[in-house]
């Protein structure tokens, strides 16, 4: 995190992510000695992770959701295969050569 001059946009302190020791130079912490670069690095990381498992949790839930609501129409074969163990669309052409069925 840095502070910036309002006049001329200039760096004027730096706060370190980990121990919030604020310090007049950026690259690393004088106080802890963390790299601030591999630091927000690591957590943009482990950001991403989290946002990936969300993902598939909503895109289960979604899915869920729609064998619900289409289950009279298709009387519901896809939701007993996607709640017994069935794969997936995805985890199919995965398999399949080229892409293709």
């Amino acid at each position: 995190m840095a502070r910036f001059c309002r006049r001329c946009h200039a760096t004027l302190r730096y706060e370190c992510p980990a121990c919030k020791y604020e310090q007049r130079h950026g690259g690393t912490c004088d106080e802890c000695g963390v790299d601030f670069l591999k630091y927000i690095m690591a957590v943009v990381a482990e950001k991403h992770v989290q946002s990936d498992v969300t993902y598939e949790r909503q895109e289960r839930r979604s899915a869920l959701l729609k064998n619900l609501l289409n289950m009279p129409f298709n009387l519901g074969i896809p939701l007993v295969r996607s709640l017994f163990g069935g794969r997936s669309d995805r985890d199919r052409a995965k398999n399949r050569p080229f892409g293709r069925g």
